[in-house]
């Protein structure tokens, strides 16, 4: 079940959604018991019956939540859920460590505003790693994921929105697109996966959608990696969306048996792409 770790100094800090949650059980079941650092505008109540050792602090306490993990004894840590992209623009005040990083900021965007908080953590000693770590089992491999793959509509839709979502990605602007008769309808923004399937929706007119999620060109698996769950699903049977593509191995399916059945039960076709697919898109 993967490389030998030591089951000593791990923590996580934790965002919103099940990702945390999924990450401690992971890790539980390979003898870690970890150190969480919650989120408190973001982080699941949940996490404090699921963790040994928890603490809360606010999204601006970069400072504080240094400070706990290394009186955690914390060396290795994992960052799981999200941390909703419109925070960027919220009141919360930032503590003497985060304020100056902010500042210095050249843009505002998900991959710079974590990218730095990485590099402070290992200027103290704390290694930052793979998100997905202790979840293989929830990264798909190439191929149809669902009892159908997706029609020859589909398939152009797909082919189109992975042109398009790759470019989208690859500016750190959102993951994914929506399709209608190879027509791109909506791009993620700020909103979310599922806020942009339902403008996608709104904007059709009822027409088919086609909903494709990629990584980012030179994606870090160690934040905002591309995940998809059942509300997605939920989301896109309400959207008369039929088919949903994603990058193999570079996104998190959580609690997959039902999303495959959900799909499944709706006529919606979910399809991976091989990572050999995604690099040479990336370089088209």
């Amino acid at each position: 079940m993967g490389e030998t770790l030591s089951t000593q100094g791990w923590g996580l800090i934790a965002g919103n959604g099940d990702f945390p949650l999924l990450v401690l059980e992971g890790a539980r079941q390979r003898g870690i018991e970890m150190a969480v650092i919650a989120i408190r505008e973001e982080a699941a109540p949940e996490l404090e019956q699921a963790a040994a050792r928890l603490h809360w602090v606010s999204l601006g306490e970069l400072a504080r939540a240094i400070e706990l993990l290394h009186q955690e004894g914390v060396r290795r840590a994992v960052m799981a859920g999200q941390v909703r992209h419109k925070q960027i623009f919220s009141d919360i005040p930032p503590d003497a460590r985060m304020a100056p990083l902010v500042q210095r900021l050249a843009t505002r965007n998900t991959d710079a505003l974590i990218g730095a908080v990485a590099r402070v953590l290992e200027a103290e000693g704390i290694e930052l790693v793979d998100s997905t770590l202790f979840l293989e089992p929830l990264v798909p491999r190439p191929g149809a994921l669902t009892r159908r793959s997706p029609d020859d509509r589909e398939a152009a839709d797909i082919a189109y929105g992975r042109a398009i979502a790759r470019q989208i990605a690859g500016l750190d602007l959102g993951q994914t697109v929506v399709i209608a008769e190879r027509a791109c309808v909506a791009i993620e923004a700020m909103e979310g996966t599922d806020e942009t399937i339902e403008r996608g929706a709104r904007l059709a007119g009822g027409r088919p959608l086609t909903v494709v999620k990629v990584s980012k060109p030179k994606q870090d698996m160690r934040f905002d990696v591309p995940v998809v769950g059942p509300r997605t699903i939920e989301v896109m049977r309400g959207s008369h969306a039929t088919a949903l593509a994603i990058d193999a191995g570079r996104t998190l399916i959580f609690d997959r048996p039902r999303v495959v059945a959900l799909a499944d039960d709706a006529g919606i076709a979910i399809q991976a792409f091989a990572a050999e697919e995604t690099e040479k898109e990336a370089g088209a």
